[in-house]
């Protein structure tokens, strides 16, 4: 989706003779609806693509990043609304947000926006550091430096020195296992959450592109499935066949490798013969405590969709709250 590859936009639009320059919120108090190292692309026309708040701030951005591209100068902005205004700025209860502006070229440098764009292509984590007195800039891989922890839970922000860093980790991605019901549901709300889902089922009959249209589907084992995706810290894995041998062997998959969640459908009753099975494998006792099952958060839910909803809902929580 567009509104995720904004420095791909930014370098295309710059590289295209149009201008462009990157907007980043750096800090927010308060209810401002967007987080640190969200950003937005602005053209020299005024085109804009992402967010910083979701309301008119945009509209005051733009203004200044135009003024950004006309003097080539970077600038921190910063919005304080109370209460009664807040709304018809974007920050839903009130706040304050700060964002840098950067045009690209004259400020920020068109090698490190590429150099950002390549890594996020290739699924490797960067990082991008701003010191906002001597506006030096840096790019940073995650064993380069003790900012190791903001790579870990995707957290941009202002470091004690003066430099703001923004995170570039790799998309989300999620491994569903089993093409079931509930499974038509989740892949849809996962991508909304700016989840990049893959379907894994052996069993053609159920892997049929008309249940799931327009999804990406493995007609493969699923230990052999995950072993080609690749499975790192930015990956979640669901497993919902309740069939042993397709199941399995992708939680012990996925248990071997850094994935930062791993749920399974099935009753108490059911996951207590599965960690049976999966002792009798040799998987370790630490790792068998991963395993989120039954899958989701406890929120009563009966049907496919809701079952959908609790899981996704988890994988969230774990993601943002460790």
């Amino acid at each position: 989706m567009d509104h995720d590859r904004i420095p791909e936009i930014a370098l295309k639009w710059h590289r295209d003779g149009r201008g462009a320059a990157l907007a980043t919120v750096m800090q927010t108090w308060g209810s401002a609806p967007r987080q640190a190292g969200s950003q937005l692309a602005i053209s020299g026309s005024g085109e804009m693509m992402g967010s910083v708040s979701g309301g008119c701030v945009e509209g005051a951005v733009v203004t200044e990043a135009l003024s950004a591209l006309a003097d080539g100068r970077p600038r921190v902005l910063r919005y304080g609304v109370s209460d009664d205004t807040a709304f018809e700025v974007g920050l839903a209860c009130g706040g304050t947000i700060r964002i840098l502006v950067e045009p690209v070229g004259a400020a920020m440098p068109e090698a490190k926006l590429a150099q950002i764009v390549a890594a996020r292509a290739a699924r490797r984590p960067v990082a991008y550091g701003v010191h906002l007195e001597t506006w030096s800039r840096r790019l940073i891989e995650p064993g380069d430096s003790d900012i190791a922890p903001r790579f870990r839970s995707d957290r941009s922000g202002m470091e004690d020195s003066g430099e703001f860093i923004v995170l570039f980790n790799p998309p989300l991605r999620m491994a569903v296992v089993g093409a079931v019901h509930i499974a038509q549901a989740l892949l849809p709300m996962a991508r909304l959450a700016g989840f990049d889902p893959v379907l894994i089922d052996p069993r053609s009959a159920f892997a049929a592109q008309v249940r799931f249209p327009g999804e990406t589907i493995m007609e493969d084992w699923p230990d052999e499935a995950l072993a080609v995706l690749g499975l790192d810290a930015r990956w979640a894995v669901v497993t919902l066949t309740h069939d042993e041998k397709i199941d399995d062997p992708a939680i012990r998959a996925a248990l071997a490798s850094d994935a930062f969640y791993l749920g399974c459908l099935g009753s108490p009753r059911t996951h207590a013969r599965r960690l049976e099975r999966l002792r009798a494998h040799g998987v370790p006792e630490d790792a068998l405590a991963r395993i989120h099952a039954p899958v989701g958060l406890d929120i009563g839910a009966r049907t496919p969709a809701e079952i959908a909803v609790a899981v996704l809902a988890q994988v969230v929580a774990r993601l943002r709250q460790g």
